[in-house]
């Protein structure tokens, strides 16, 4: 019930939707007539503005669960979550009981109601009805309560039969992936590899966190001193104060191989939410500069700045594909963590999945290169550029940094000090949530010579 506040927006055309995911977060009504979990009542307003806007669960379910009494939370958590890893095999089913269009606010209790019905041992099968048809009063679809009870109470009458055309229709909807994503995965990793990897992505993931400027000694003891279940309370309300600082563990690693050294000059040009650029100023001992395209994002870095106690930190506004405001030769070390596709994230971010086309990763490459570029000019002689995304896609990760180095003959590749199994052969740091149990990430550390 922890979220990470590692988020890097995934479409270049959608900068401001986080900000106002923050500010229409989902709210609990109050209804007459038969009680509906508050959970249930949650979980499905998350979903319905996910469907409905694109929306990402890392966003809103927090600010739900905070409404929520502590015996819900975990509830809404795994509704959530559950539906959004099983909502192709989901609609399979819901596909086998109806042929004809149905409103989204249908689908989506539909859904919670089979989740738990297939899924949720421990919910009595009637709960699960009863609250699904009180739900679609709730929503005043009067008409369909009967509708969603006649779907439910069919399937526990007659499961659906799981047979599939072919292996990769099998595989789409048990792991509740795009066939055209799991296809551009076999290119890649080959099927086996695509398999593992959606399986992967669908399972829980473990709170990482990092520790801040404000973390005390008394703070580390605390903490090493909790129980597994003390813990995740303990550790959000830390966050609330910024003495600990929720990060994905491959994340940190991207900063730590910046390696920033003492009294050396930092920039990290596409900087919101700001997870890394803290993370390094935590143990810098000069000022580090940050920025990115809109005030929005500025103003979040500067925020979570001062909540972790950091007073060297200062952001700027820039749209880093266009120029940056700095002179040739401005910094020992420079950390382009491009906007990507996210697909090395979809553990924790599930409906990316289900928002992506085929058609994003280039253009996402044109912008990731065009950043690249700019930020290459702010690199002293000798100094460092850091490309880093959070994604499994080859044409996002090798191909814009092989295409760069044969454009700028400036730079070349360096070994990054990272684990060695993490460096492929080609001398880049790859992780894997299949293979390493944390977010899929690229880095290349590149060495301007002259």
């Amino acid at each position: 019930m922890i979220f990470s506040t590692e988020l890097k927006w995934k479409q270049v055309k959608s900068l401001d939707k986080k900000q106002k995911e923050t500010k229409s977060a989902p709210a609990s009504k109050t209804i007459s007539g038969p009680s509906i979990s508050p959970a249930r009542i949650a979980a499905y307003e998350v979903l319905l503005k996910i469907e409905k806007n694109a929306a990402y669960s890392s966003v809103l379910l927090p600010l739900a669960e905070e409404k929520l009494e502590p015996r819900d939370r975990g509830l809404c958590h795994e509704l959530v979550l559950g539906v959004l890893r099983t909502k192709l095999r989901l609609d399979f089913i819901i596909a086998k009981f109806v042929q004809k269009k149905i409103d989204d606010e249908i689908r989506i209790i539909l859904r919670l109601g089979l989740y738990q019905l297939i899924f949720l041992d421990r919910i009595p099968q009637h709960a699960a009805i009863n609250d699904s048809v009180n739900l679609t009063k709730f929503v005043r679809k009067n008409s369909a309560k009967g509708f969603v009870n006649a779907v439910l109470r069919g399937y526990l009458r007659e499961p659906v039969e799981m047979s599939f055309d072919d292996d990769l229709e099998r595989v789409s909807v048990e792991t509740s992936h795009p066939k055209w994503l799991l296809q551009k995965w076999t290119e890649q990793f080959g099927p086996e590899r695509a398999a593992s990897i959606a399986a992967a992505n669908n399972s829980s993931v473990a709170a990482d966190f990092r520790f801040t400027a404000k973390t005390t000694e008394a703070v580390r003891r605390s903490i090493e001193g909790m129980s597994a279940e003390e813990r995740p309370a303990f550790l959000r309300e830390l966050s609330a104060n910024g003495k600990v600082y929720f990060q994905d563990r491959a994340s940190q690693m991207v900063a730590e191989i910046v390696d920033l050294q003492p009294g050396e000059s930092f920039l990290d040009v596409c900087a919101a939410p700001g997870s890394k650029l803290t993370q390094i100023a935590t143990k810098s001992d000069t000022s580090v500069i940050g920025g990115d395209i809109n005030f929005q994002r500025t103003a979040f870095i500067s925020d979570s700045a001062k909540r972790q106690g950091l007073k060297n930190v200062n952001v700027l506004q820039f749209d880093s594909a266009v120029a940056l405001p700095f002179a040739a030769g401005s910094f020992d070390a420079v950390l382009v963590d491009a906007p990507c596709s996210g697909t090395g994230t979809i553990r924790n971010n599930p409906e990316i999945r289900y928002t992506l086309e085929d058609s994003d990763f280039a253009e996402l490459a044109i912008r990731q290169s065009a950043i690249l570029s700019n930020a290459a000019d702010c690199v002293k002689a000798g100094g460092r550029l850091i490309y880093s995304t959070c994604s499994l896609e080859t044409e996002e990760n090798e191909l814009v940094i092989e295409d760069f180095l044969r454009r700028d003959q400036r730079f070349v590749r360096v070994d990054a000090a990272a684990d060695s199994r993490f460096v492929t052969g080609r001398g880049f740091v790859r992780t894997f949530p299949d293979r390493d149990d944390v977010a899929g990430f690229f880095v290349a550390v590149l060495r301007k010579i002259n």
